[in-house]
């Protein structure tokens, strides 16, 4: 096997990596991803091999997880019952994920991860960004003065069958009742893509939302319960075969413990189609910055006729440039619906007390 490469830390790198993770945790603060779908590519994109930044981006979820979980439980959007039971089942996932990770570098270095990791991020990006897309210009364009949320037809589906023994009540759902058997496979294959690349919202997040029919605000809140668990055991994993980069770990939790809170407080001034627009948006971006260094990674193998230097260049360029993007397009949008949400409740709050009569 290769020997561990770790990255080379020098002032600008340091001062990236800290933006990245102030911004990565506005994300998982706002989304409840744990925003590694940005921080893992931000990491390859600066030099670090993929079972590196995957490694140490679940060293630094699970306390920002923590963190982000504590802070959006006091506006009640946490369910910790449901998070906690699809954590347990999540670290399953995270074992098995792990060995997938491992023995693709044992065959093929980290180029074969680096390769992995992408493609995987292509695919999943591709099919989840663009569901979710599509359901939160749906939810725009049907927007009623009832409730936001409505529960989709297979979560209806989901909640009635009655698998006696398996049953359990979460308040996420209107205190309904759900079986485990549901729950077992959602938390299995969230933990598993989590000790892949470094994200398990992209698949916990969705399935709450569309299997268990969870609303988007609590499903984001509760999938940090879940980050935190899985984060915690994949991280032992990692470390324990020398993968986690600790100083990458703490640069980038320094940066989103501050980022995590922003995102948090904007989640209570947003409408629900909001959390999913943004969700989808910064996803299609980082989906595009990994297809341009898909052909890299394909000519550093062999699979490929060898790109000249100055293609790999430009690819590579491309790639950190779209990444910029998603990151900066990602920051703002939510600093934005911030903004205008705070306002928003400012005014109608004074027409409230304009209109209270005096005593």
């Amino acid at each position: 096997m290769e020997a561990i490469i770790f990255l080379d830390l020098t002032p600008g790198i340091v001062v990236l990596l800290f933006l990245v993770g102030f911004v990565g945790g506005m994300v998982s603060g706002f989304i409840g991803s744990g925003g590694a779908f940005v921080l893992t590519p931000a990491m390859m994109s600066l030099g670090a091999p993929a079972i590196v930044a995957v490694a140490s981006n679940m060293a630094h979820k699970f306390p920002k997880a923590l963190v982000g979980s504590i802070k959006r439980a006091k506006y009640g959007q946490v369910d910790v019952k449901l998070g906690v039971i699809m954590g347990v089942f999540a670290e399953a996932g995270v074992f098995y994920g792990k060995g997938v990770m491992t023995d693709i570098r044992k065959q093929f270095g980290d180029a074969g991860t680096d390769l992995y990791v992408s493609a995987v991020f292509v695919v999943v990006l591709a099919v989840v960004g663009g569901f979710v897309l599509r359901d939160a210009l749906r939810s725009r364009h049907g927007e009623t003065g009832e409730s936001e949320h409505k529960t989709p037809k297979l979560a209806k589906w989901v909640q009635s069958v009655r698998i006696p023994g398996t049953m359990m009540r979460f308040k996420s759902i209107g205190n309904k009742e759900v079986s485990v058997l549901f729950i077992a496979p959602l938390g299995f294959a969230t933990g598993m893509l989590a000790a892949s690349i470094a994200v398990g919202g992209f698949i916990g997040v969705p399935a709450m939302i569309y299997v268990l029919g969870v609303p988007a605000i609590m499903a984001t809140a509760t999938e940090l319960v879940v980050a935190f668990v899985m984060g915690a055991g994949g991280t032992m994993l990692y470390a324990w075969d020398g993968f986690v980069d600790i100083r990458l770990a703490m640069i980038i939790l320094a940066g989103s413990l501050f980022g995590v809170q922003i995102g948090a407080i904007g989640t209570t001034y947003v409408k629900d189609w909001v959390v999913k627009l943004i969700m989808a948006m910064i996803m299609l971006i980082v989906l595009v910055s990994r297809f341009f260094k898909l052909p890299v990674y394909f000519s550093n193998l062999g699979m490929i006729e060898t790109l000249p230097a100055a293609t790999s260049e430009l690819l590579s360029t491309a790639s950190f440039s779209t990444l910029a993007l998603a990151l900066v397009s990602g920051a703002g949008a939510i600093l934005m619906a911030l903004v205008k949400g705070i306002a928003a409740d400012r005014k109608a709050q004074q027409t409230a007390v304009a209109e209270t009569p005096s005593p």
